[in-house]
C-alpha cells in the first residue's frame, strides 16, 4: 500500500502534492462539495472574526477562507507552505498579507492575533497536536479559533460518503493534475480524528469553550474554541 493510500505523507510530499493540484484545487472543491464549501468558509469566518480583528488564516491554500475573514471585517494574514497555492491566493486580494510559512513553526510572536482560522488544512499536518499548540501560541488570551475540516459521517449518509470519496474522487484524480492527491484525500479522512476526538486535542493544546457543529449532512465539522492563558486549568 502506497503512502497516498494510507493517508500519510511526509511534509515535503504534502507540499509538492498541493503545488501540483493548485490549478484545479478551487474547481475540485466546488465539485466535491456541490458548491457548499464557500458557505462553510463564510460560517467559519463569521463565527470568530470581529471587525478590526487581527486574523491569521493558517494553511490558507488558494485563499478563500482568508477572503471570507476579510469580508467579515478582519485584518488578515494568510499563511501556507505551498508557493503555488499562495501565488493563486495572491491574485484574489492585494490587501491580505500572504505569507509563505509552516503551520508547525509559525513566524509570529506570541499573542499576535485576535482570531485564527484554518480550513481543510489541519488534516495534512505531520503533528496535529503541535499544530494546535502553535495556533494557540499566536492567539491572544481570549482569542478565538475556527477549524473547518472534513470528517467521517455516520448514519444514513455514510454509504453515500464512502461511494463518493472512495470511488468518484479517486477516479477524478486519474484525469486531473496531481491525480494521486485524490487517493490521498479519502485515506486522510479515514484516519483523521472524529469531531469529539478533535475537541479533546484542542483542549489538550490549551483551548477552552470548545464546541463543534456538523455541516453538509455530517461530512464536515466546524470546531470553535477560545484561547486560554498558558497554565490555566481547563
Amino acid at each position: 500500500m502506497s503512502q497516498h493510500e494510507t493517508g500519510r505523507l511526509a511534509p515535503d510530499e504534502v507540499r509538492e502534492m498541493f503545488d501540483r493540484i493548485s490549478p484545479v484545487y478551487d474547481g475540485m472543491n466546488r465539485a466535491m462539495t456541490l458548491g457548499l464549501d464557500r458557505r462553510w468558509r463564510r460560517m467559519a469566518a463569521q463565527a470568530v472574526v470581529r471587525r478590526g480583528d487581527r486574523v491569521l488564516d493558517a494553511c490558507c491554500g488558494t485563499g478563500d477562507l482568508a477572503l471570507a475573514c476579510e469580508r467579515a471585517g478582519g485584518i488578515v494574514t494568510g499563511l501556507d507552505f505551498s508557493e503555488d497555492m499562495l501565488r493563486r491566493a495572491s491574485r484574489k486580494s492585494a490587501t491580505i498579507d500572504w505569507r509563505l510559512g509552516d503551520a508547525l513553526a509559525l513566524p509570529f510572536t506570541d499573542g499576535r492575533f485576535d482570531a485564527v482560522t484554518v480550513g481543510f488544512g489541519v488534516r495534512n499536518l505531520d503533528d496535529l497536536g503541535a499544530g494546535f499548540r502553535e495556533l494557540h501560541r499566536v492567539l491572544r488570551p481570549g482569542g478565538r479559533l475556527a477549524c473547518l475540516e472534513i470528517t467521517r459521517p455516520s448514519g444514513a449518509l455514510k454509504p453515500l460518503f464512502r461511494a463518493w470519496f472512495d470511488g468518484v474522487v479517486p477516479f477524478a484524480g486519474k484525469v486531473l493534475p496531481g491525480g494521486r492527491a485524490y487517493t490521498y484525500l479519502p485515506a486522510s479522512v479515514r484516519r483523521f480524528p472524529g469531531p469529539r476526538e478533535l475537541a479533546v486535542l484542542l483542549e489538550e493544546a490549551g483551548f477552552g469553550e470548545v464546541g463543534w457543529k456538523v455541516l453538509g449532512g455530517g461530512i464536515v465539522a466546524l470546531h470553535t474554541a477560545t484561547s486560554r492563558p498558558v497554565g490555566q486549568a481547563s
